[in-house]
């Protein structure tokens, strides 16, 4: 007898869509008595349905405003995508601007609308938006110290914060003795280092994870604070040889870190929520990205955290059943900080060439990044385990030199196509990518503005990317500058 299977083809579809389609609003379609069909009539089904999802779900942006009352806004690849100009773009429609997870490992840059530069790390890129709110979740590790020489540096640069500026009582501290402790943990690994920024995230996660952290609230207590931070300071100096930490000069510090964060420190969770059912409009900041994902990437050369969805209710506290829009950001070609396996590695003249014209350098690090042709089974991946329902294609206008661009669109090992994404890194190192090559338009495009003025073979490209992924790239990225983008209709 052939296997039943549940139709949920609109289970991913955002509920604005489904009563916009006319659709109906219950997560299960009905077929049948039984509500079941056979396994080979539903991928027929689901075929059909996939298509008026994309269809209907498109509709959803119209004249630049996105239509859903909570949006998400999550890296694809191995980061560095452009997440914080979509954000930033985005944030003008939006009330609050939250971020779910990471750390100052996370870096956005945008810009605003005379041209100028801001560097992100742990304010949420909705900054710019003198009406939008902006929260720090949960699900963050937050080195105090460097967030107040953000908001200094933004302060300067003339972006206000005040009174827009909210840090979750929940959310982890991060201190000098876990950047100590990350720097100690690569030495330790003698040429098989992860890459990390040294920046102390993956040790406030563990600390996080092995209950001896520090939240934000423990400084409404500073006597209660110092116990535990005297606590966690002689953890790492047992631990590691050469540790170096000042326990008592850190504890004087926060006296004063103290009293100038309190005052917008405020449990986060309620406030999302409320914010929610009062009928506001919450834009979440992704950081980092679905292939550095510690459940999901290339472990263990990943981060310390979920970027991927479902770090977004963990690390806000916002239900999952409330999203209704979820966009993966990813870049037209591949870009990679740090080490591990990346199978569409570009080498060479060319590897520099785009390295250069892309700017390809961390925000957070200034590390030069490693660059690769734009890798489908990757990007399928994490289409899959996010839920994507429109993408944001970035830095289309790096590749317009090329005669020819490649496009990896299958991998196989030892002879044979690979299904999914190889788990053993082992795997993934040995994988022999598939390659479609298409012809590139070789013309400027950073003052394109419009899907018609794109070249012909720029839209080509755009197309066959889609059609490999099965979801709309409903804007594209031409150029750093606000503006540098196309709508797609």
């Amino acid at each position: 007898m052939a296997p039943f299977v549940r139709a949920n083809v609109y289970s991913h579809m955002p509920a604005q869509c489904q009563a916009g389609a006319g659709f109906p609003t219950c997560r299960t379609l009905q077929l049948g008595a039984d509500r079941r069909r056979p396994a080979a009539a539903f991928s027929a089904v689901r075929r059909r349905s996939l298509t008026a999802l994309r269809a209907v779900c498109a509709s959803a942006v119209q004249d630049g405003r996105l239509d859903a009352q909570v949006a998400v806004v999550l890296g694809t690849q191995w980061g560095d995508e452009g997440k914080g100009k979509l954000v930033d773009i985005l944030a003008q429609q939006y009330d609050i601007v939250a971020r779910a997870q990471g750390g100052a490992n996370a870096g956005h840059t945008i810009y605003d609308s005379s041209g100028k530069k801001y560097a992100l790390h742990l304010v949420p890129s909705g900054i710019l938006n003198e009406n939008a709110q902006c929260v720090v979740g949960n699900g963050v590790v937050i080195h105090l110290p460097s967030l107040f020489e953000e908001l200094a540096t933004l302060k300067e640069q003339g972006a206000s914060t005040e009174g827009r500026l909210i840090v979750s009582d929940r959310a982890h501290l991060l201190f000098d003795l876990h950047k100590e402790i990350d720097g100690l943990r690569e030495a330790e690994l003698a040429g098989k280092q992860i890459g990390t920024t040294k920046r102390g995230i993956g040790p406030a996660y563990a600390s996080k994870a092995t209950r001896n952290g520090i939240r934000v609230g423990d400084l409404r207590d500073l006597d209660a604070f110092a116990a535990k931070l005297r606590v966690l300071a002689l953890d790492g100096q047992k631990r590691f040889q050469g540790f170096q930490y000042d326990v008592e000069a850190d504890i004087e510090r926060y006296k004063d870190i103290a009293r100038q964060v309190l005052p917008f420190v405020g449990d986060t969770v309620e406030l999302v929520n409320d914010a929610w059912e009062a009928g506001k409009r919450i834009l979440v900041e992704g950081a980092n990205a679905t292939m550095l994902d510690l459940d999901f990437g290339t472990y263990p050369f990943v981060t310390s955290s979920n970027p991927s969805i479902g770090g977004v209710a963990s690390g806000l506290g916002l239900a999952p059943t409330k999203f209704q829009a979820i966009i993966g950001v990813a870049k037209a070609y591949t870009t990679r900080v740090g080490a591990g396996p990346y199978p569409t590695e570009i080498f060479g003249d060319l590897g520099e060439d785009i390295r250069r014209i892309g700017a390809e350098y961390g925000t957070t690090t200034g590390r030069p990044r490693r660059v690769g042709w734009l890798d489908i089974p990757a990007l399928k991946y994490a289409t899959r385990i996010n839920g994507l329902t429109h993408i944001n294609l970035t830095k289309l206008d790096v590749l317009s030199d090329l005669a020819t661009i490649r496009l990896g669109v299958g991998y196989k090992l030892n002879g044979a196509a690979v299904r999914g994404m190889p788990s053993e890194i082992a795997e993934l190192e040995k994988v022999e990518v598939v390659y479609e090559d298409i012809p590139g338009w070789e013309t400027d495009i950073s003052k394109v503005r419009t899907w018609d003025d794109l070249p012909e073979n720029a839209r080509k490209y755009v197309a066959r990317i889609e059609e490999l992924i099965g979801v709309k790239i409903e804007w594209i990225g031409v150029g750093p500058g606000r503006d540098a983008l196309v709508v797609q209709p």
